[in-house]
């Protein structure tokens, strides 16, 4: 019996692709069919997948022309899978020719001409068109605009700025580039907002009024009554408003999460969390140019989310301790919060004014985790316990610091009508109030 073996993603399966299987049933008497799983998509860049790995294996499944179905999920497996089936042929579409020369040393390679004219790219592509606009006065809007590409759809329609100094080049060249935010609205299906964040109310407000949805840098509000305001208007109108927080979507921070909570290292006890990133604030002054976002603000969101996901919202008490460079604008140099939970304790420590090691540590009953510097960026991180011996890292790819997942997670809630947001509505509020406490001066202690 000659066996043939291929492999692909079969997203939203088409005629090209059951062409392409037919063709490779035809070079032999059984058909083995390899379907990529999400993880491993995910690994080589591949995030607009929009089917899941079972619904694909069903699809591949009812053509009938697969006799075996496999799972592929890790580099290397190709190779593996033919020694193992006793595999004779391998076939893939001609778009890889020469890529898997290599596995002649094993068995018979041969590429098969794609079907012309139909992609699941292009018919993603088709699916989906949002228009988005950047709204604010950050150079993180470069990175915003370079990672829309990675995802299908997208189209930045233009920038509503006051300080376009920071904008890259390419940016100056989109189709819209203003100051007034309707201009950009005008164009936009939705917009991303990080003006400052006693902006974003007003930003925001005025966008889901145009009936516009909203992704904003995290924290939304400043206010949690404006907070509420919001998120009733976006649920009335059935537009989405959801947290633009970068950490959320990385691989590593989830994947850790998902370790914590399931007892990897016992129950809970204590996370730390720490962001710094030093700001020439002397020569800010100097050149009399505003100052960035405080540090409460800027890294306060990045530091609370580990708390809240990992030991909840609900906390008996916290105290707030900051050391304010400018008391009227509520610049911190630094900030510490600790939380006391009924069994747990928590603490984050951020600042522009200082700089300490940006690390994650996890405590549990067995074990801890810990998230080396920088922490909310990390590609990887340990699990350690009393005997090293039983130590395991954690390795998973980082790819746009999280900012192309978030962008995508924010269409696909465009697309389905339900938020397939990484970040859920009581930690966002919760980590609002504790930004409203600390300019409220609740539970704030001045050094």
């Amino acid at each position: 019996m000659r066996k043939v073996i291929t492999y692909g993603t079969y997203d939203l399966l088409h005629s090209g692709h059951v062409r392409l299987l037919e063709r490779a049933k035809a070079l032999g008497d059984y058909l083995i069919v390899g379907v990529t799983a999400d993880a491993f998509d995910r690994s080589r860049g591949k995030i607009n997948v929009r089917q899941s790995l079972i619904e694909r294996i069903k699809n591949v499944r009812e053509t009938g022309l697969a006799d075996e179905i496999i799972v592929e999920e890790y580099i290397g497996q190709k190779i593996d899978d033919i020694r193992r089936l006793g595999v004779d042929v391998f076939t893939v579409g001609s778009d890889w020719k020469g890529k898997f020369d290599y596995l002649k040393e094993f068995c018979e390679v041969v590429y098969l001409d794609r079907t012309e004219g139909i992609s699941s790219t292009e018919l993603r592509s088709e699916q989906q068109d949002i228009r988005i606009g950047l709204v604010g006065d950050s150079a993180i809007l470069n990175k915003f605009e370079n990672e829309s590409h990675y995802v299908n759809g997208v189209n930045i329609s233009g920038v509503c700025t006051n300080n376009g100094s920071l904008l890259a080049d390419r940016l100056h060249e989109l189709p819209c580039v203003t100051d007034i935010l309707d201009d950009l609205l005008d164009v936009s299906d939705a917009i991303y907002v990080i003006s400052q964040p006693e902006m974003h109310y007003v930003h925001i407000r005025r966008a889901l009024e145009r009936g516009k949805h909203v992704l904003c840098e995290t924290p939304i509000t400043i206010k949690v009554e404006q907070w509420h305001e919001l998120q009733q208007m976006a649920a009335e109108r059935g537009l989405v408003l959801t947290d633009g927080l970068k950490t959320a979507y990385s691989m590593a921070y989830y994947r850790l999460c998902l370790l914590a909570k399931s007892g990897a290292i016992g129950k809970i006890v204590s996370v730390d969390a720490t962001c710094t990133s030093l700001q020439d604030i002397d020569k800010l002054r100097e050149e009399n140019r505003p100052y960035p976002w405080n540090s409460v603000c800027a890294w306060g969101p990045t530091a609370l989310l580990p708390i809240f996901q990992l030991l909840g919202t609900g906390y008996q008490s916290k105290q707030i301790v900051t050391h304010l460079l400018d008391g009227e604008l509520f610049f911190d140099a630094f900030t510490k919060v600790s939380f006391v939970y009924p069994h747990a304790v928590a603490s984050l420590k951020v600042g522009q004014g200082i700089k300490s090691e940006g690390e994650l540590v996890v405590s549990g009953t067995k074990g801890y985790i810990y998230v080396p510097a920088p922490w909310w960026k990390t590609d990887y991180f340990e699990v350690r316990y009393e005997n090293p011996a039983e130590n395991k890292r954690y390795f998973y790819q980082l790819d746009g610091e999280g900012i192309r997942y978030e962008i995508l997670s924010f269409i696909q809630s465009i697309r389905s009508a339900h938020t397939t947001s990484y970040i859920d509505t009581d930690t966002s509020e919760a980590i609002i109030r504790v930004i409203q406490d600390f300019y409220d001066g609740q539970d704030v202690i001045k050094i």
